[in-house]
Protein backbone atom coordinates (compact mmCIF):
# COMPACT_ATOMS: atom_id res chain seq x y z
CA UNK A 1 0.00 0.00 0.00
CA UNK A 2 1.52 3.63 -1.04
CA UNK A 3 2.37 5.88 2.13
CA UNK A 4 -0.73 8.41 1.04
CA UNK A 5 -2.99 5.46 0.94
CA UNK A 6 -1.70 4.27 4.08
CA UNK A 7 -2.41 7.32 5.84
CA UNK A 8 -5.79 7.68 4.54
CA UNK A 9 -6.68 4.29 5.17
CA UNK A 10 -5.35 4.60 8.94
CA UNK A 11 -7.37 7.75 9.42
CA UNK A 12 -10.57 6.29 8.88
CA UNK A 13 -10.39 3.85 11.35
CA UNK A 14 -9.38 6.12 14.43
CA UNK A 15 -12.40 6.29 15.86
CA UNK A 16 -13.46 2.71 15.21
CA UNK A 17 -15.21 0.88 18.21
CA UNK A 18 -13.25 -2.16 18.37
CA UNK A 19 -16.53 -4.38 18.86
CA UNK A 20 -19.63 -6.05 16.43
CA UNK A 21 -21.62 -3.61 14.64
CA UNK A 22 -24.49 -5.77 15.27
CA UNK A 23 -23.83 -6.38 19.33
CA UNK A 24 -23.54 -2.63 19.72
CA UNK A 25 -27.27 -1.43 19.81
CA UNK A 26 -29.46 -0.46 22.62
CA UNK A 27 -32.09 -2.92 21.89
CA UNK A 28 -29.78 -5.65 22.80
CA UNK A 29 -31.77 -7.70 25.47
CA UNK A 30 -30.15 -8.40 28.95
CA UNK A 31 -28.95 -11.65 29.87
CA UNK A 32 -31.02 -14.34 31.72
CA UNK A 33 -29.76 -15.87 34.53
CA UNK A 34 -27.55 -18.80 34.97
CA UNK A 35 -28.36 -22.36 36.05
CA UNK A 36 -27.60 -22.82 39.64
CA UNK A 37 -28.55 -26.14 41.09
CA UNK A 38 -30.07 -29.40 38.87
CA UNK A 39 -32.60 -29.38 36.34
CA UNK A 40 -34.44 -31.69 34.08
CA UNK A 41 -35.76 -31.67 30.83
CA UNK A 42 -36.50 -34.24 27.76
CA UNK A 43 -34.10 -31.80 25.29
CA UNK A 44 -31.23 -30.20 26.31
CA UNK A 45 -29.51 -27.75 23.10
CA UNK A 46 -26.15 -26.00 24.17
CA UNK A 47 -25.15 -23.22 22.83
CA UNK A 48 -27.10 -20.19 22.30
CA UNK A 49 -26.42 -18.95 18.73
CA UNK A 50 -28.22 -19.97 15.15
CA UNK A 51 -27.78 -23.76 15.72
CA UNK A 52 -28.78 -24.02 19.09
CA UNK A 53 -31.62 -21.85 18.69
CA UNK A 54 -33.50 -22.90 15.84
CA UNK A 55 -33.08 -26.59 17.37
CA UNK A 56 -35.05 -25.31 20.66
CA UNK A 57 -37.36 -23.24 18.45
CA UNK A 58 -38.00 -26.73 15.96
CA UNK A 59 -38.53 -28.88 19.01
CA UNK A 60 -40.89 -26.98 20.79
CA UNK A 61 -42.80 -26.47 17.26
CA UNK A 62 -42.73 -30.15 16.59
CA UNK A 63 -44.23 -31.43 19.98
CA UNK A 64 -45.19 -28.08 22.07
CA UNK A 65 -45.43 -30.19 25.17
CA UNK A 66 -42.03 -31.27 24.83
CA UNK A 67 -39.76 -29.54 28.12
CA UNK A 68 -36.47 -28.00 26.36
CA UNK A 69 -33.87 -26.20 28.58
CA UNK A 70 -30.76 -24.48 26.63
CA UNK A 71 -27.99 -23.34 28.23
CA UNK A 72 -25.57 -21.17 26.44
CA UNK A 73 -22.07 -20.08 28.06
CA UNK A 74 -21.46 -16.61 27.43
CA UNK A 75 -25.26 -14.38 25.76
CA UNK A 76 -27.53 -15.82 23.08
CA UNK A 77 -25.68 -14.42 20.26
CA UNK A 78 -22.61 -13.05 21.37
CA UNK A 79 -20.11 -15.25 19.45
CA UNK A 80 -20.66 -15.84 15.66
CA UNK A 81 -23.99 -15.31 15.17
CA UNK A 82 -23.74 -11.30 16.61
CA UNK A 83 -20.36 -10.57 14.42
CA UNK A 84 -21.32 -12.39 11.20
CA UNK A 85 -22.15 -10.38 7.94
CA UNK A 86 -25.62 -10.84 7.53
CA UNK A 87 -25.72 -12.82 4.47
CA UNK A 88 -28.58 -15.54 4.84
CA UNK A 89 -28.42 -17.94 2.37
CA UNK A 90 -30.09 -20.60 0.83
CA UNK A 91 -27.13 -22.77 -0.38
CA UNK A 92 -26.21 -25.70 2.16
CA UNK A 93 -23.22 -26.84 0.39
CA UNK A 94 -21.57 -23.43 0.65
CA UNK A 95 -22.32 -22.49 -2.94
CA UNK A 96 -23.78 -24.94 -5.60
CA UNK A 97 -20.04 -25.15 -6.96
CA UNK A 98 -18.80 -26.90 -3.91
CA UNK A 99 -22.40 -28.55 -3.48
CA UNK A 100 -21.50 -29.77 -7.23
CA UNK A 101 -17.84 -31.49 -6.84
CA UNK A 102 -18.91 -33.51 -3.10
CA UNK A 103 -23.05 -34.50 -3.71
CA UNK A 104 -23.53 -34.35 -7.70
CA UNK A 105 -25.97 -37.10 -7.74
CA UNK A 106 -28.02 -35.31 -4.92
CA UNK A 107 -27.51 -31.66 -5.59
CA UNK A 108 -30.60 -31.29 -7.14
CA UNK A 109 -32.43 -32.11 -4.01
CA UNK A 110 -29.75 -30.32 -1.80
CA UNK A 111 -30.93 -27.06 -3.95
CA UNK A 112 -34.61 -27.49 -3.35
CA UNK A 113 -34.13 -28.09 0.46
CA UNK A 114 -32.07 -25.41 0.53
CA UNK A 115 -34.22 -22.87 -0.80
CA UNK A 116 -37.02 -24.57 1.08
CA UNK A 117 -35.30 -23.91 4.22
CA UNK A 118 -34.88 -20.14 3.48
CA UNK A 119 -38.36 -19.84 2.66
CA UNK A 120 -38.93 -21.11 6.10
CA UNK A 121 -36.49 -19.02 7.62
CA UNK A 122 -38.45 -15.68 5.69
CA UNK A 123 -41.81 -17.48 7.15
CA UNK A 124 -40.69 -17.70 10.76
CA UNK A 125 -39.30 -13.90 10.60
CA UNK A 126 -43.10 -12.98 10.15
CA UNK A 127 -44.64 -15.19 12.30
CA UNK A 128 -42.40 -14.46 15.46
CA UNK A 129 -42.30 -10.96 14.49
CA UNK A 130 -38.49 -10.95 14.27
CA UNK A 131 -37.44 -7.30 13.44
CA UNK A 132 -34.23 -8.22 12.29
CA UNK A 133 -34.20 -5.74 8.78
CA UNK A 134 -34.57 -8.93 6.45
CA UNK A 135 -34.25 -8.27 2.53
CA UNK A 136 -34.68 -10.90 0.26
CA UNK A 137 -32.57 -8.84 -2.49
CA UNK A 138 -29.78 -11.79 -3.50
CA UNK A 139 -26.27 -11.35 -3.74
CA UNK A 140 -23.77 -10.60 -6.66
CA UNK A 141 -20.71 -12.59 -7.46
CA UNK A 142 -18.42 -9.85 -8.92
CA UNK A 143 -15.44 -10.36 -11.07
CA UNK A 144 -12.33 -7.80 -10.43
CA UNK A 145 -9.71 -9.19 -12.72
CA UNK A 146 -9.97 -10.90 -16.37
CA UNK A 147 -9.95 -14.66 -15.41
CA UNK A 148 -12.58 -13.87 -12.81
CA UNK A 149 -14.42 -12.74 -15.50
CA UNK A 150 -14.18 -15.54 -17.54
CA UNK A 151 -14.73 -18.08 -14.98
CA UNK A 152 -18.24 -16.40 -14.21
CA UNK A 153 -19.40 -16.38 -17.96
CA UNK A 154 -18.03 -20.56 -17.99
CA UNK A 155 -20.22 -21.16 -14.78
CA UNK A 156 -23.31 -19.22 -15.77
CA UNK A 157 -23.30 -21.33 -18.91
CA UNK A 158 -22.80 -24.35 -17.24
CA UNK A 159 -25.48 -23.85 -14.35
CA UNK A 160 -27.76 -22.94 -17.35
CA UNK A 161 -27.14 -26.21 -19.45
CA UNK A 162 -27.20 -28.20 -15.74
CA UNK A 163 -31.28 -26.65 -14.85
CA UNK A 164 -30.25 -24.39 -12.21
CA UNK A 165 -31.80 -20.96 -13.23
CA UNK A 166 -32.68 -17.84 -11.43
CA UNK A 167 -29.11 -16.58 -11.89
CA UNK A 168 -27.79 -13.75 -14.34
CA UNK A 169 -24.92 -12.60 -15.96
CA UNK A 170 -24.51 -8.98 -15.87
CA UNK A 171 -21.65 -7.44 -18.10
CA UNK A 172 -19.16 -4.15 -17.31
CA UNK A 173 -22.18 -2.00 -17.72
CA UNK A 174 -24.93 -4.10 -16.19
CA UNK A 175 -23.09 -4.81 -12.83
CA UNK A 176 -22.03 -1.16 -11.88
CA UNK A 177 -25.79 0.20 -12.53
CA UNK A 178 -26.34 -1.55 -9.63
CA UNK A 179 -23.14 -0.90 -7.41
CA UNK A 180 -20.76 1.36 -9.19
CA UNK A 181 -17.44 0.59 -8.46
CA UNK A 182 -14.33 1.36 -11.42
CA UNK A 183 -12.90 -2.68 -9.87
CA UNK A 184 -15.87 -4.29 -11.18
CA UNK A 185 -15.49 -6.14 -15.23
CA UNK A 186 -18.76 -8.04 -14.43
CA UNK A 187 -21.24 -10.33 -12.06
CA UNK A 188 -23.60 -13.64 -11.35
CA UNK A 189 -26.35 -11.79 -9.82
CA UNK A 190 -28.88 -14.78 -7.83
CA UNK A 191 -31.84 -12.57 -7.05
CA UNK A 192 -33.82 -14.92 -4.66
CA UNK A 193 -31.14 -17.46 -3.08
CA UNK A 194 -29.94 -14.85 -0.30
CA UNK A 195 -31.45 -13.14 2.18
CA UNK A 196 -29.72 -9.69 3.78
CA UNK A 197 -30.35 -9.37 7.71
CA UNK A 198 -29.10 -7.70 11.09
CA UNK A 199 -27.58 -11.28 12.49
CA UNK A 200 -27.69 -9.81 16.47
CA UNK A 201 -31.49 -8.97 16.20
CA UNK A 202 -31.92 -12.48 14.42
CA UNK A 203 -30.53 -14.36 17.18
CA UNK A 204 -32.51 -12.15 19.84
CA UNK A 205 -35.50 -12.64 17.77
CA UNK A 206 -35.14 -16.26 18.28
CA UNK A 207 -34.29 -16.02 21.74
CA UNK A 208 -37.39 -14.13 22.30
CA UNK A 209 -39.58 -16.77 20.03
CA UNK A 210 -38.23 -19.67 22.07
CA UNK A 211 -39.00 -18.11 25.21
CA UNK A 212 -42.58 -17.75 24.11
CA UNK A 213 -43.22 -21.30 23.64
CA UNK A 214 -41.66 -22.44 26.74
CA UNK A 215 -38.06 -23.17 26.27
CA UNK A 216 -36.26 -22.85 29.66
CA UNK A 217 -32.61 -20.65 28.97
CA UNK A 218 -30.10 -20.07 30.85
CA UNK A 219 -27.06 -17.76 29.88
CA UNK A 220 -23.44 -17.62 31.04
CA UNK A 221 -23.74 -21.13 32.09
CA UNK A 222 -20.89 -23.16 30.47
CA UNK A 223 -21.42 -27.03 29.60
CA UNK A 224 -18.65 -28.65 30.79
CA UNK A 225 -18.59 -32.34 30.62
CA UNK A 226 -21.45 -34.73 29.10
CA UNK A 227 -21.75 -38.54 30.72
CA UNK A 228 -24.23 -40.61 30.13
CA UNK A 229 -27.10 -41.19 33.38
CA UNK A 230 -29.34 -43.98 33.81
CA UNK A 231 -31.18 -43.72 30.07
CA UNK A 232 -30.02 -40.88 29.57
CA UNK A 233 -27.50 -37.53 29.63
CA UNK A 234 -26.30 -35.31 31.88
CA UNK A 235 -24.04 -32.12 31.61
CA UNK A 236 -22.20 -30.68 34.17
CA UNK A 237 -22.50 -26.57 34.76
CA UNK A 238 -20.14 -24.41 36.72
CA UNK A 239 -23.69 -24.28 39.51
CA UNK A 240 -24.78 -27.22 38.60
CA UNK A 241 -26.04 -30.22 36.67
CA UNK A 242 -29.03 -30.64 33.73
CA UNK A 243 -30.62 -34.50 33.00
CA UNK A 244 -32.17 -35.12 30.02
CA UNK A 245 -33.36 -37.61 28.03
CA UNK A 246 -31.78 -36.11 24.63
CA UNK A 247 -28.68 -33.75 24.33
CA UNK A 248 -28.33 -31.33 21.11
CA UNK A 249 -25.16 -29.76 20.64
CA UNK A 250 -24.93 -26.48 18.61
CA UNK A 251 -21.45 -25.52 20.08
CA UNK A 252 -20.02 -25.35 16.20
CA UNK A 253 -16.26 -23.05 16.83
CA UNK A 254 -16.29 -24.34 20.60
CA UNK A 255 -14.82 -27.57 21.62
CA UNK A 256 -17.32 -30.31 20.93
CA UNK A 257 -18.34 -32.38 24.42
CA UNK A 258 -17.91 -35.04 21.87
CA UNK A 259 -14.20 -35.40 22.02
CA UNK A 260 -13.73 -37.41 18.53
CA UNK A 261 -15.75 -34.54 16.93
CA UNK A 262 -12.95 -31.77 17.35
CA UNK A 263 -10.73 -32.82 14.67
CA UNK A 264 -12.89 -32.32 12.37
CA UNK A 265 -13.37 -28.52 12.74
CA UNK A 266 -10.39 -25.78 12.60
CA UNK A 267 -11.11 -22.20 14.26
CA UNK A 268 -10.46 -19.32 11.16
CA UNK A 269 -10.64 -15.92 12.59
CA UNK A 270 -12.68 -13.14 10.13
CA UNK A 271 -12.72 -9.80 10.04
CA UNK A 272 -14.95 -6.90 8.86
CA UNK A 273 -15.27 -3.09 9.01
CA UNK A 274 -18.95 -0.91 9.32
CA UNK A 275 -18.72 2.44 7.69
CA UNK A 276 -20.52 5.78 9.15
CA UNK A 277 -23.78 5.95 7.49
CA UNK A 278 -23.57 7.20 4.01
CA UNK A 279 -25.12 10.92 3.10
CA UNK A 280 -27.23 11.38 -0.06
CA UNK A 281 -24.24 12.00 -2.22
CA UNK A 282 -22.32 9.85 -1.19
CA UNK A 283 -25.17 7.05 -2.03
CA UNK A 284 -25.66 8.29 -5.12
CA UNK A 285 -22.35 8.27 -6.02
CA UNK A 286 -22.14 4.19 -5.76
CA UNK A 287 -25.84 3.48 -6.52
CA UNK A 288 -26.50 0.32 -4.95
CA UNK A 289 -30.68 0.88 -4.73
CA UNK A 290 -31.43 -2.89 -4.90
CA UNK A 291 -29.23 -3.12 -1.52
CA UNK A 292 -27.88 -6.96 -2.98
CA UNK A 293 -25.02 -7.96 -0.76
CA UNK A 294 -21.93 -8.68 -3.13
CA UNK A 295 -18.99 -10.51 -2.87
CA UNK A 296 -15.84 -10.46 -5.37
CA UNK A 297 -14.22 -13.81 -7.00
CA UNK A 298 -10.60 -14.00 -5.67
CA UNK A 299 -10.12 -16.99 -3.52
CA UNK A 300 -8.95 -14.34 -0.98
CA UNK A 301 -12.69 -12.79 -1.29
CA UNK A 302 -14.36 -9.53 0.28
CA UNK A 303 -18.15 -9.71 1.06
CA UNK A 304 -19.93 -6.26 1.70
CA UNK A 305 -23.26 -5.28 2.26
CA UNK A 306 -25.32 -2.50 2.83
CA UNK A 307 -26.91 -1.90 6.28
CA UNK A 308 -30.59 -0.70 6.82
CA UNK A 309 -29.23 2.60 7.97
CA UNK A 310 -26.96 3.34 5.11
CA UNK A 311 -23.63 1.60 6.07
CA UNK A 312 -21.96 -0.29 4.14
CA UNK A 313 -20.01 -3.56 6.32
CA UNK A 314 -17.07 -4.57 4.60
CA UNK A 315 -15.29 -7.61 5.31
CA UNK A 316 -13.41 -10.79 4.60
CA UNK A 317 -9.80 -10.95 2.67
CA UNK A 318 -7.53 -12.71 5.63
CA UNK A 319 -8.54 -15.77 7.22
CA UNK A 320 -5.94 -16.15 10.66
CA UNK A 321 -5.41 -19.82 11.99
CA UNK A 322 -3.92 -20.17 15.31
CA UNK A 323 -1.73 -22.50 15.39
CA UNK A 324 -2.63 -25.41 17.79
CA UNK A 325 -6.55 -23.96 16.65
CA UNK A 326 -6.82 -22.88 19.83
CA UNK A 327 -9.68 -19.70 20.58
CA UNK A 328 -7.90 -16.59 21.46
CA UNK A 329 -10.33 -13.31 22.05
CA UNK A 330 -7.13 -11.05 21.55
CA UNK A 331 -7.72 -11.91 18.03
CA UNK A 332 -10.53 -10.66 17.46
CA UNK A 333 -8.72 -7.24 17.24
CA UNK A 334 -6.55 -7.13 14.52
CA UNK A 335 -5.49 -3.79 13.82
CA UNK A 336 -2.77 -4.74 10.25
CA UNK A 337 -5.81 -6.80 8.96
CA UNK A 338 -8.34 -3.89 9.39
CA UNK A 339 -5.50 -1.68 8.14
CA UNK A 340 -5.54 -3.86 4.91
CA UNK A 341 -9.41 -3.72 4.79
CA UNK A 342 -10.03 -0.40 5.00
CA UNK A 343 -7.19 0.09 2.18
CA UNK A 344 -9.30 -2.18 0.03
CA UNK A 345 -12.15 -0.92 0.32
CA UNK A 346 -11.07 2.45 -0.88
CA UNK A 347 -9.43 0.95 -3.53
CA UNK A 348 -12.79 -0.56 -4.34
CA UNK A 349 -14.65 2.69 -3.68
CA UNK A 350 -12.77 5.41 -4.60
CA UNK A 351 -15.84 7.63 -4.74
CA UNK A 352 -16.33 7.18 -0.87
CA UNK A 353 -12.79 8.88 -0.04
CA UNK A 354 -13.16 10.29 3.45
CA UNK A 355 -15.69 8.36 4.55
CA UNK A 356 -14.70 6.81 7.88
CA UNK A 357 -15.15 3.60 9.69
CA UNK A 358 -17.19 3.32 12.96
CA UNK A 359 -16.97 -0.09 14.22
CA UNK A 360 -13.86 -2.77 12.85
CA UNK A 361 -14.53 -6.43 14.85
CA UNK A 362 -13.15 -9.89 14.39
CA UNK A 363 -14.18 -13.47 15.49
CA UNK A 364 -13.97 -17.12 14.40
CA UNK A 365 -15.90 -19.19 12.16
CA UNK A 366 -15.94 -23.30 12.57
CA UNK A 367 -14.09 -24.48 9.32
CA UNK A 368 -13.78 -27.91 7.82
CA UNK A 369 -12.19 -29.55 5.18
CA UNK A 370 -15.01 -29.66 2.85
CA UNK A 371 -16.62 -26.10 3.71
CA UNK A 372 -20.00 -27.13 4.95
CA UNK A 373 -21.60 -28.80 7.70
CA UNK A 374 -21.08 -32.08 9.01
CA UNK A 375 -23.54 -34.20 11.44
CA UNK A 376 -23.29 -37.17 13.78
CA UNK A 377 -24.71 -38.93 17.01
CA UNK A 378 -22.79 -40.05 20.01
CA UNK A 379 -23.83 -42.00 22.98
CA UNK A 380 -26.18 -44.66 20.78
CA UNK A 381 -27.91 -42.10 19.85
CA UNK A 382 -28.44 -39.52 22.47
CA UNK A 383 -26.36 -36.72 21.76
CA UNK A 384 -26.50 -35.44 17.99
CA UNK A 385 -24.30 -32.66 16.67
CA UNK A 386 -23.91 -30.48 13.55
CA UNK A 387 -20.75 -28.45 13.26
CA UNK A 388 -18.36 -26.97 10.18
CA UNK A 389 -20.75 -24.31 8.50
CA UNK A 390 -17.57 -22.61 7.19
CA UNK A 391 -19.09 -18.87 7.31
CA UNK A 392 -22.66 -19.85 5.90
CA UNK A 393 -24.85 -21.01 8.72
CA UNK A 394 -26.99 -18.30 9.16
CA UNK A 395 -29.35 -20.31 6.95
CA UNK A 396 -27.62 -23.32 7.32
CA UNK A 397 -28.16 -23.75 10.72
CA UNK A 398 -31.98 -23.93 10.61
CA UNK A 399 -31.41 -27.15 8.41
CA UNK A 400 -29.40 -28.64 10.70
CA UNK A 401 -31.21 -28.17 13.78
CA UNK A 402 -33.36 -30.29 11.77
CA UNK A 403 -31.03 -32.86 10.99
CA UNK A 404 -30.23 -33.30 14.85
CA UNK A 405 -33.88 -33.15 15.84
CA UNK A 406 -34.63 -35.99 12.94
CA UNK A 407 -31.25 -37.67 14.43
CA UNK A 408 -32.43 -37.90 18.17
CA UNK A 409 -36.11 -39.25 16.59
CA UNK A 410 -34.22 -42.32 15.46
CA UNK A 411 -36.03 -42.55 11.98
CA UNK A 412 -35.06 -42.28 8.99
CA UNK A 413 -35.74 -39.06 7.38
CA UNK A 414 -35.21 -37.75 3.76
CA UNK A 415 -32.48 -35.17 5.57
CA UNK A 416 -30.91 -38.24 6.98
CA UNK A 417 -30.37 -40.25 3.89
CA UNK A 418 -28.54 -37.65 2.30
CA UNK A 419 -25.20 -38.76 1.65
CA UNK A 420 -23.98 -35.05 2.96
CA UNK A 421 -25.79 -36.30 6.15
CA UNK A 422 -24.43 -39.70 6.17
CA UNK A 423 -20.84 -38.79 5.37
CA UNK A 424 -17.88 -36.76 7.12
CA UNK A 425 -15.40 -34.51 6.21
CA UNK A 426 -12.00 -35.33 6.05
CA UNK A 427 -9.88 -34.13 9.79
CA UNK A 428 -7.63 -31.80 10.12
CA UNK A 429 -4.35 -33.77 10.68
CA UNK A 430 -2.24 -32.86 14.38
CA UNK A 431 -0.07 -30.06 14.71
CA UNK A 432 2.70 -29.09 13.48
CA UNK A 433 1.05 -30.26 9.91
CA UNK A 434 -2.32 -28.65 10.20
CA UNK A 435 -0.71 -25.17 10.56
CA UNK A 436 1.98 -25.78 7.92
CA UNK A 437 -0.88 -27.08 5.25
CA UNK A 438 -3.13 -24.38 6.02
CA UNK A 439 -0.32 -21.88 5.75
CA UNK A 440 0.80 -23.03 2.34
CA UNK A 441 -2.54 -23.39 1.10
CA UNK A 442 -3.48 -19.79 2.07
CA UNK A 443 -0.40 -18.86 0.28
CA UNK A 444 -0.67 -20.97 -2.88
CA UNK A 445 -4.49 -19.26 -3.16
CA UNK A 446 -3.04 -15.71 -2.49
CA UNK A 447 -0.06 -16.94 -5.24
CA UNK A 448 -3.29 -17.95 -7.45
CA UNK A 449 -4.82 -14.52 -7.01
CA UNK A 450 -2.02 -12.92 -8.64
CA UNK A 451 -1.39 -14.82 -11.54
CA UNK A 452 -4.50 -15.19 -13.29
CA UNK A 453 -6.08 -17.87 -11.08
CA UNK A 454 -3.72 -20.34 -11.80
CA UNK A 455 -3.50 -23.54 -9.32
CA UNK A 456 -0.33 -24.26 -8.61
CA UNK A 457 1.23 -28.11 -7.57
CA UNK A 458 -0.32 -27.77 -4.29
CA UNK A 459 -4.04 -26.77 -4.77
CA UNK A 460 -3.99 -29.09 -7.51
CA UNK A 461 -3.20 -32.06 -4.78
CA UNK A 462 -5.85 -30.50 -2.49
CA UNK A 463 -8.41 -30.28 -5.12
CA UNK A 464 -7.91 -33.86 -5.95
CA UNK A 465 -8.03 -34.66 -2.03
CA UNK A 466 -11.18 -32.89 -1.94
CA UNK A 467 -10.02 -30.58 0.84
CA UNK A 468 -9.59 -27.51 0.89
CA UNK A 469 -9.14 -23.85 3.04
CA UNK A 470 -11.39 -21.05 2.66
CA UNK A 471 -10.18 -17.30 2.86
Amino acid sequence: MAPDAMRTAAHSLSDARPLSYWLDDPGKPGALPALTGDERCDLLVVGGGYSGLWTALLAKERDPGRDVVLVEGHEVGWAASGRNGGFCAASLTHGLANGLERWPEEIGELEELGGRNLDAIEAAVARYSIDCDFERTGEIDVATEPHQLDELREWHRRTQELGFSGVEFLDRDQVRAQVDSPTFLGGLWDRRGVAMLHPAKLAWGLKRACLSLGVRIFEHTRALELARSGAGMAVRTPYGRVFARDVALGTNIFPSLVKRVRPYTVPVYDYALMTEPLNVEQLASIGWGNRQGLGDSANQFHYFRISSDNRILWGGYDAIYPYGGRLDSTLDQRPETFLKLAGQFFECFPQLSGVRFSHAWGGAIDTCSRFSAFFGTAFRGRVAYAAGYTGLGVGATRFGADVMLDLLSGEETGRTALGMVRSKPMPFPPEPFAWTGIELTKRSLARADSHGGHRNLWLRAMDRMGLGFDS
